[in-house]
């Protein structure tokens, strides 16, 4: 049971993290704020944001091999498939975000010269998409940890 608890703790810890850094790069990501210390520090974000993204996965994949259920319990659940299936679309939607804030700290750093209005825009509706797909996945969690979508 100390196992079992260790690792929800360490995967809930990961999605706080995921949800705090996703949350400051919406923040950040915002024309009229634009500066050069926002693209340098909205690239660091991304990236804590993508570390965080590996860690909930890491730890998700702990519980179901080394949690109590057994991954014969979780893999046979449609329920999990629908939470991977959303994490893999919030991380496809995210690369285009990360490219573009790297573009712009290159450009930055080569020319000076920021992102226009609308490519900022652009960038903060994917961010803000991800930021709405992301509260589904842990609704998902809480009816597959009570054994809804199980079989037979």
């Amino acid at each position: 049971m100390v196992l079992e608890s260790l690792l929800a703790y360490l995967h809930i810890a990961a999605i706080l993290t995921l949800v705090v850094f996703i949350s400051s790069e919406a923040a950040l990501c915002r024309a009229e704020w634009l500066n050069a210390q926002v693209v340098e520090r909205l690239v660091t974000v991304d990236r804590i944001y993508g570390i965080s993204a590996l860690a909930v996965l890491a730890t998700g994949l702990a519980r179901i091999y080394f949690g109590v259920k057994g991954s014969a319990w979780y893999w046979g659940n449609w329920l999990l498939h629908l939470k991977l299936g959303a994490f893999v679309v919030v991380a496809l939607i995210s690369v285009a975000p990360t490219l573009r804030f790297m573009r712009w700290r290159r450009t930055l750093r080569a020319t000076g010269a920021l992102p226009d209005a609308a490519e900022v825009r652009a960038a903060r509706k994917l961010v803000m998409l991800q930021a709405h797909i992301i509260p589904f996945i842990p609704l998902a969690a809480v009816f597959l940890a009570r054994g809804f979508g199980a079989r037979g």
